[in-house]
């Protein structure tokens, strides 16, 4: 059974049409992975039960002859995104026994192509955090190790990354607002999409940053990530942000032909002090694409080195706004009171209690930002620096070239508790948070290994709206780089 849940989703897809398996053999193999698991704490909450009555259901639809391509497939889901009926906290005590009454727009699509839920997955608190230790839950893990050290699966979407390196589940949902899928996907030596802003609905996932929060698939590979994210696509009436364009089919556009595509290389990439290991994989994707037939040429995109600070800006101002909501008066955890405490010490003594340290210094930095006097200093002269580093992707894209190239991350996964200074931490997005901050799509994809023999990752960042292009080229750059490496069973 344990065989059934290491299939990729394009596998499972034809197996199950083919009548050589069925969803739910293939769900009871991914349950009983879960069950043994418990060490990676990668599921926050289990749905057995609906996971088996949609596997059947998805059954009955196949023999029908309607198998929509994500019919009949085990999924982990994000606690960000809101299941009706089951627990929905953001990994965060402040949600606290929430169940939502409705159902997210993108498990409601999910779930209407036949997918299955078998739980939801852990995350850092209200997906604010880079190596998943500020969940409520506990740490994920991840299942790759290194001399018995408890490696980070990377965050937020830790949880979803480890859950599908691990195959607890063929495919999560993550979410990705400076680098939350992009990041533990690198970490844990899988494929992590994040759309074009716009492109996936926002509505029904709680809100970090709503300018920059995006919803995208965790796969396997690449074909798997095209399968699953035309599933999560399309315009929704409820989400303003929406974008109401056709969905393509993106698995068709998997080709690997590359020949006469343009593709970029930042300068400003280099840091200072960046690994021998991850400059030697960067020229080592380089090598692969030329040789695939692309066009290699150098670009400048001169605002990067300011896109950290203000993503650090923006990013907890609309943090601060979004998070107002949460005060223990309509749904989550209430503090307890004492005898002559009004609504301010109830709004004080629950929100203290509810968010766990990170996000109240995201709360707080925000709220700073915000403040009068502060406003223009910081929140506005932040968003003027995001209009730059839009319009240097603007003049590349303009200048012909197709897709960008470049590090996931600065280095490998790190050992869980070795980050302590928050700097530090932020500084796991430097590669990330441009693509945020300019709504582009961009994808993680696994390329190599470092001398820990720990994944790595390579970055594809597209034009706005060519989804099924940068797919492309990302199929390309994973047949070339040829990764198949697995961690060893170990929880």
């Amino acid at each position: 059974m344990s065989e059934l849940a290491k299939l990729t989703i394009a596998q499972a897809r034809d197996a199950m049409r083919k009548g050589e398996t069925s969803s739910a053999e293939i769900t009871k193999a991914c349950l009983n992975e879960i069950e043994g698991a418990g060490a990676l704490g990668a599921f926050a909450h289990h749905t057995p039960e609906i996971a088996i009555n949609q596997a059947e259901a998805a059954d009955a639809r196949i023999k029908g002859g309607d198998s929509p391509d994500m019919c009949g497939i085990p999924l982990g889901i994000k606690d960000l995104f809101c299941t009706k009926g089951v627990p929905s906290q953001a990994a965060s005590g402040i949600l606290e026994g929430f169940k939502p009454a409705y159902e997210s727009t993108v498990t409601t699509q999910l779930f209407d192509a036949g997918a299955v839920m078998l739980g939801k997955l852990n995350m850092d608190e209200f997906a604010m955090g880079s190596s998943n230790e500020t969940s409520v839950y506990g740490n994920a893990i991840n299942p790759w190790k290194v001399d018995d050290r408890a490696l980070t699966p990377g965050g937020s979407s830790g949880g979803s990354a480890s859950a599908v390196a691990a195959d607890l589940c063929l495919a999560a949902t993550g979410t990705d607002t400076g680098g939350s899928i992009r990041q533990p996907a690198a970490f844990v030596g899988i494929t992590g999409m994040k759309p074009t802003y716009g492109r996936v609905s926002r509505w029904g996932i709680v809100a970090f940053a709503s300018s920059l929060d995006q919803a995208g698939p965790m796969t396997k590979d690449v074909r798997d990530a095209a399968i699953m994210l035309r599933a999560m696509c399309g315009h929704d009436a409820k989400d303003s942000t929406s974008a109401d364009l056709p969905v393509p089919d993106f698995e068709a556009a998997l080709t690997g032909d590359i020949k006469g595509k343009t593709i970029g290389i930042p300068k400003e990439y280099r840091m200072e002090g960046m690994p021998e290991e991850i400059e030697k994989l960067w020229a080592d994707g380089t090598a692969m694409l030329k040789d695939a037939g692309a066009k290699i040429v150098d670009i400048s995109l001169p605002h990067t080195k300011y896109a950290l600070p203000a993503y650090y800006v923006i990013a907890p101002a609309e943090a601060s706004s979004n998070l107002a909501r949460y005060d223990g008066v309509r749904f989550g955890h209430r503090a307890k009171l004492a005898q002559g405490d009004g609504i301010t010490e109830m709004y004080e003594k629950t929100r203290a209690e509810g968010f766990g340290a990170e996000v109240q210094r995201r709360v707080m930095v925000g709220t700073y930002v915000l403040s009068a006097g502060f406003y223009d200093a910081y929140y506005n002269r932040a968003r003027k620096v995001r209009t730059l580093i839009k319009r240097d992707f603007e003049q590349v894209f303009g200048d012909g070239v197709d897709a960008i190239l470049t590090p996931a991350t600065p280095s490998a996964a790190f050992a869980l508790g070795e980050n302590f200074d928050p700097i530090q931490m932020y500084l796991n997005d430097v590669f990330t948070v441009t693509v945020n901050l300019a709504g582009l799509p961009g994808i993680s994809v696994p390329a190599g290994l470092d001398k820990q023999g720990l994944p790595l990752g390579l970055q594809l960042i597209g034009r706005p709206w060519e989804e099924a292009d940068l797919l492309n080229v990302a199929y390309r750059l994973e047949q070339s780089a040829g990764f198949v490496a697995k961690p060893g069973k170990w929880w």
